[in-house]
């Protein structure tokens, strides 16, 4: 609910402080006196406008502070936490907008920058406000439908997802015909395309393949001649290897005749066997760097056929059997298109009959919640003299291109306000009077089943009095035993049955005219009772009158 409202420069407000309770508060005073502006300051730091014209005059800036205790598990947490706030267990909710006189604004929640957007979302959790010339809330046809599902307890989450089942399964099929459309038109093209890639029969990791062996072939043209020249120095008749045979042969005959001989044989020896083995190496290396120059040409050709089919594919080359398989399967899908289709439909058929025997139930739910609701609202105009009135809640069947995930159904409230009249919108055929009693007749009804904490109730009780009157405040008493209700009001029966009184004037000193507002202690409102039942002059029997009405 809300606790406490900080005002500071906003039009002929200087500063002014509330603080409020839970219960029924009532706020007074003359016409004029500025109750509009308060009820401004509210709207902007739920969210409204940031007007540069809410700025008092000679101040730089305006602001309000709004202050609202609430339970940890309120829809304001999960709100808050969706868009980054914090907020800790217990902590009140203070949500505080700034508006500069040269037009710029900022809004706070719990000291943390937030934007008037996510104020007008949380506004919608924390505060309902409903007047005679109120064209949302109650009054408007597009939130009847969720305000009778409340009411009715009425579980649409079936509906929802057989509605996106369905939504779904049209999806895929549409792509499906768009693909095979298209396919069709592109049957001739991929029927080439197929066959000229099954004839090239391109492998994946193939193009780097050809392109290491054909770097390897072309180095190895260049160093045919040093292997060459290197076996002539190594293994030829008159090579170096050749050389050292001989000399060993030599050494052998000679060798006993003295140690360094022997010596000397053994490192020929080992130069030699060295020797073999590169010898061997060599003829291993030019057996491996040896190629038929047709290979090179051949993988040449190959290479250049996938780069070039890369290019026209515009894909990279080691992407040509995916693509290959791809159009085989565009192929295949065309060929097999009309089966496919066809349990397509099935299936999309199937999705639709589901979600028409959810929405059904759900149709069904509304209307058995509709006459419940009709009843409820039914007793509540006898109390409020709109004996004559009728009221109904239709359900009608949306066309069907406007079917959603909360159902088929049309819903809105209608009445009847004379014998014989046709139902029409509330909205267009009551008066003013009789439509401030419409909303609280509905009002009331509804309150049980959910809603904001705090209820402001804005002159609903302008062009009736009397006993008329006296209803509303017995309604609006009996409301706020289950919310926190402010309401702004011109009738003493109505001030009468607040929990608290608060009286709005304005005063001039001369210069400058601001406008305040105080809580009134037990003889102060009945002191400003009297004076809303006699006008300027308060007379004895006004105050006696004024008595009367708050010992009832």
């Amino acid at each position: 609910m809300l606790t406490a409202l900080a005002i500071r420069d906003v039009v002929l407000i200087e500063a002014l402080d509330l603080d409020f309770t839970r219960g029924l508060g009532v706020l007074t005073g003359e016409t004029g006196a500025g109750k509009s502006i308060l009820l401004d300051a509210l709207g902007l730091a739920l969210g409204a406008r940031a007007d540069s014209g809410l700025v008092r005059h000679g101040a730089t800036q305006a602001s309000v502070a709004a202050t609202f205790e609430l339970p940890d598990d309120h829809a304001v947490a999960s709100l808050m936490a969706q868009n980054g706030l914090d907020r800790d267990a217990g902590e009140p909710l203070i949500i505080r907008r700034i508006v500069k006189a040269d037009g710029g604004s900022r809004a706070f929640v719990n000291d943390q920058p937030a934007s008037a957007g996510l104020l007008r979302e949380l506004g919608r959790h924390l505060v309902e406000i409903h007047g005679q010339h109120d064209d949302r809330g109650l009054l408007a046809p597009a939130g009847h439908r969720a305000l009778l599902d409340v009411f009715g307890k009425v579980d649409t989450g079936s509906v929802a997802v057989a509605h996106r089942a369905w939504r779904d399964a049209e999806g895929v099929l549409a792509a499906a015909r768009a693909e095979i459309a298209t396919a069709a038109r592109d049957r001739d093209w991929l029927e080439h395309a197929v066959s000229e890639l099954d004839a090239l029969a391109p492998e994946a990791g193939e193009e780097e393949t050809l392109a290491d062996r054909r770097r390897l072939m072309q180095r190895s043209e260049k160093i045919a001649d040093d292997l060459s020249t290197i076996d002539t120095l190594v293994s030829d008749g008159e090579g170096g290897l050749s050389k050292l045979r001989q000399a060993a042969r030599y050494l052998e005959r000679v060798a006993p005749d003295h140690p360094a001989l022997a010596d000397a044989l053994g490192a020929i020896d080992r130069a030699i066997i060295e020797g073999a083995m590169a010898e061997h190496r060599l003829a291993e290396a030019a057996r491996a760097l040896s190629f038929d120059p047709r290979s090179l040409e051949d993988d040449e050709a190959r290479l250049f056929e996938l780069r070039a089919m890369a290019r026209k594919h515009r894909v990279q080359p080691d992407d040509l059997a995916a693509l290959a398989d791809e159009l085989r399967g565009r192929l295949e899908r065309l060929d097999n298109g009309e089966a496919g289709l066809g349990a397509l439909e099935a299936d999309l058929a199937a999705k639709a009959r589901a979600y028409e025997a959810a929405a059904a139930a759900v149709s069904a739910a509304r209307e058995a919640a509709a006459e419940r609701l009709d009843a409820v609202v039914a007793t509540e105009f006898a109390p409020l003299k709109l004996d004559a009135a009728r009221f109904r809640t239709q359900v009608a069947r949306l066309p069907d291109d406007q079917w959603s995930a909360s159902g088929r159904d049309r819903v809105e409230f209608l009445v009847s306000t004379n014998p014989g009249a046709p139902f029409a919108p509330l909205i267009k055929i009551a008066s003013g009077g009789e439509l401030s009693r419409f909303v609280l007749a509905l009002k009331v009804a509804l309150a049980e089943e959910g809603g904001a904490a705090t209820l402001i109730f804005d002159e609903i009780d302008r062009g009736v009095g009397g006993a008329v009157a006296s209803a509303i405040g017995d309604r609006l008493a009996r409301l706020a035993q289950g919310a926190q209700l402010l309401v702004v009001t011109h009738s003493p029966q109505v001030a009468a049955r607040g929990d608290g009184h608060f009286l709005i004037a304005k005063r001039h000193d001369g210069i400058v005219t601001r406008t305040g507002v105080r809580t009134l202690g037990d003889d102060e409102r009945r002191e400003e009772i009297a004076r809303m039942l006699s006008g300027a002059e308060v007379t004895d029997e006004a105050r006696a009158q004024a008595e009367r009405l708050l010992a009832a």
